[in-house]
């Protein structure tokens, strides 16, 4: 590869505190690796601002922007430009400024794109390579929301999906590499583009990784203040404020808890994450029931926990709260879509179950049987270790930037 390359994110990928933030985090390293990388993000709070001297420090350049448009005002402008509402939640011509600055000034050969709202910033006219990393398939993602909403909000979420699959295609159209983060994801989103566009759009997977020298249970000593509840302690760790996660912690406290404390009565249920939601909030210090918020060390809460409980009912993509929770060989009780693009095995690596009922009889068998907790953990650590580091994972960079840019692109 010869040139620069330009890396378009929505999200500051300092700290690596969240799902999506983890993956940005590292391929933004692997590539800086590679060449030059010159980097257009968002942050969304304080705590991002503060983290600019890591930006600062691996990248050519940057421009950093604070992102404070209020969501109505986001809305009201999809609405009169019929575009999805995350378009315009992140449009800023202080970035788009820059990304003309940068293309005309530094000799950019690739524009790698994280997640779907950045592709509003990729010239028709840019001649180069463009890598698109969409993650997951967030079309999807909505329509599984209207599927569970009613009245305003389900059409709400609906108008975004359809919006969202049609610039999906857009860019998948325009773009060299289409990535995904699991071989799932990347066929659902092959199965979702037009029949005429399956065969020309190139369409990969991308796996997340994960980082098994910092997340080993023998670097940290378990959190004494989650230690002290007498157990079995279950986890669920995540960002409380994004529905997926509340909705399943809430499926939690309210459909497995009272029945899994029917048969073990001491058994305590730790939501550990930031922002946590106001309804998790009132649930607190009830029933078993306790919410951490944010702390300073998650790999401290997992090794004080006895399994972690991960019933998501809506989940794209490979979910790092699962990869972090076998790399500290902390069993795993999920869902099959929570569980999904890990490529783990089912009774060995973790647990797979769906229902309530499964849920319940998983978490109870588990917990009542510490020999195969131990074995199960174990397990779940070595798999990790053996296939999924951040350095294998990303290995298919440096030839996806080796190869030509495609000759001809479809930016209709």
């Amino acid at each position: 590869m010869s040139g620069d390359i330009l890396f378009l994110s929505h999200r500051m990928p300092f700290p690596p505190d969240r799902g999506d933030k983890i993956r940005s985090h590292h391929v933004l390293r692997k590539l800086a690796t590679l060449g030059p990388v010159h980097v257009a993000t968002f942050a969304d709070d304080d705590r991002d601002i503060a983290e600019e001297v890591e930006l600062a420090s691996i990248a050519r350049s940057y421009r950093l922007i604070r992102r404070v448009k209020p969501l109505i005002v986001a809305g009201l402008q999809s609405i009169l430009r019929h575009q999805p509402v995350s378009i315009p939640a992140f449009y800023s011509s202080e970035i788009a400024a820059y990304v003309a600055q940068v293309i005309a000034e530094h000799g950019i050969s690739v524009i790698y794109a994280f997640s779907g709202q950045m592709g509003q910033y990729i010239p028709d006219d840019f001649d180069g390579q463009v890598i698109f990393d969409f993650v997951d398939v967030d079309s999807a993602k909505f329509d599984a929301y209207a599927d569970k909403a009613n009245g305003l909000r389900r059409w709400l979420f609906s108008r975004e999906a359809r919006l969202l699959a049609a610039e999906e295609i857009r860019l998948a159209r325009r773009v060299d590499v289409s990535l995904l983060v699991s071989f799932e994801e990347a066929e659902l989103f092959r199965e979702r583009l037009p029949s005429g566009a399956r065969d020309q759009c190139d369409v990969r997977a991308l796996r997340n990784g994960i980082d098994s020298r910092f997340f080993d249970p023998a670097a940290v000593v378990p959190a004494p203040d989650l230690s002290k509840y007498p157990g079995p302690r279950l986890l669920f760790a995540g960002q409380m404020d994004y529905a997926p996660n509340v909705e399943a912690a809430l499926r939690v406290i309210n459909r497995l808890l009272p029945a899994i404390r029917a048969r073990l009565p001491d058994t305590t249920f730790h939501i550990v994450g930031r922002n946590p939601d106001e309804e998790l909030l009132n649930h607190s210090g009830k029933g078993g029931v306790v919410v951490w918020g944010g702390v300073d060390d998650m790999r401290s809460y997992l090794a004080a926990a006895d399994l972690a409980l991960v019933p998501l009912e809506i989940a794209r993509g490979v979910q790092n709260k699962v990869l972090e929770a076998m790399a500290m060989a902390l069993p795993v009780v999920a869902t099959g879509d929570a569980a999904m693009g890990i490529g783990a095995q089912d009774g060995r690596h973790l647990l797979i179950a769906d229902s309530d009922q499964d849920l319940i009889d998983e978490v109870i068998s588990l917990a009542t049987d510490g020999q195969r907790r131990t074995l199960i953990g174990a397990e779940a650590r070595r798999f990790v270790l053996n296939h999924l580091s951040w350095q294998a994972t990303l290995t298919p960079l440096v030839d996806m930037l080796s190869a030509p840019p495609t000759s001809a692109r479809d930016v209709a």
